[in-house]
């Protein structure tokens, strides 16, 4: 990369830092790292054995049982199950592993100063996510930076239909703080948020934390990649 080109990266990130009047973020991954001492794998294959002593181990296809995700494997057993006791029970089992992998959650390399900075020179910031609302609480609590959010705070819902890549978290958040869509910004790392912010007309800013995530999202159209939260702290600071 030349040094014009790095130069014109650093502007159009300037940019688009400055315009943004509300910080709309996910939160595993651009916050912190959930499932750092918890695997993700670990449970959503406590999920699949969990239906299997259901008697529903036939539920979902080998297609909808191959990531290993459990937000996708909630929202398969949604498709199959839309509004039922078995997805409100599930919902839950997901929601009580999240709260146990929230305390051993890794912050975010950067996130911490880079969220106080962001709020003390006047963001005004939310969390919009696929997880538990309570989840994102108890983290950011632990952390002391709840007051940097609170009250906005929009997650998962009974409506998991609801769940990103649908705008709806991001809506949310707009419609509760006033903010038009081209104020705002998304911070994601995943092809779904990306989706979401282009479905509720937000720009859009990826945090690519491994070369493999910026990989995917320079393959889904992400608009521009930061590898380090610390390049955005760097973009807050005055010219």
């Amino acid at each position: 990369m030349t040094s014009d080109t790095k130069q014109t990266e650093s502007r159009a990130l300037r940019e688009l830092v400055s315009r943004a009047q509300v910080v709309l973020w996910d939160f595993d991954g651009p916050v912190c790292r959930l499932f750092a001492g918890h695997s993700a794998e670990r449970v959503a294959h406590g999920l699949l054995d969990w239906l299997g002593e259901q008697g529903l181990h036939g539920l979902l296809s080998e297609a909808e049982r191959e990531p290993l995700d459990p937000h996708a494997l909630l929202r398969a057993v949604d498709r199959r199950r839309p509004r039922s006791d078995l997805v409100t029970e599930l919902e839950e089992r997901l929601t009580q592993e999240e709260l146990k992998a929230a305390a051993s959650a890794m912050p975010t390399p950067y996130a911490d100063p880079l969220i106080r900075t962001w709020t003390a020179v006047g963001a005004r910031l939310a969390v919009t996510s696929n997880n538990s609302p309570a989840v994102v609480r108890a983290y950011l609590q632990g952390r002391g930076l709840l007051p940097c959010f609170a009250p906005h705070l929009y997650g998962r819902t009974a409506e998991l239909r609801h769940l990103k890549p649908h705008p709806h978290c991001l809506q949310r958040a707009l419609n509760a703080m006033g903010a038009a869509p081209a104020s705002a910004l998304m911070i994601g790392d995943t092809p779904t948020d990306l989706r979401a912010a282009e479905r509720a007309g937000v720009p859009f800013l990826g945090y690519a934390g491994t070369p493999r995530k910026g990989r995917i999202l320079a393959e889904a159209g992400a608009p521009m990649i930061v590898h380090s939260l610390d390049t955005l702290l760097t973009a807050l600071r005055p010219a």
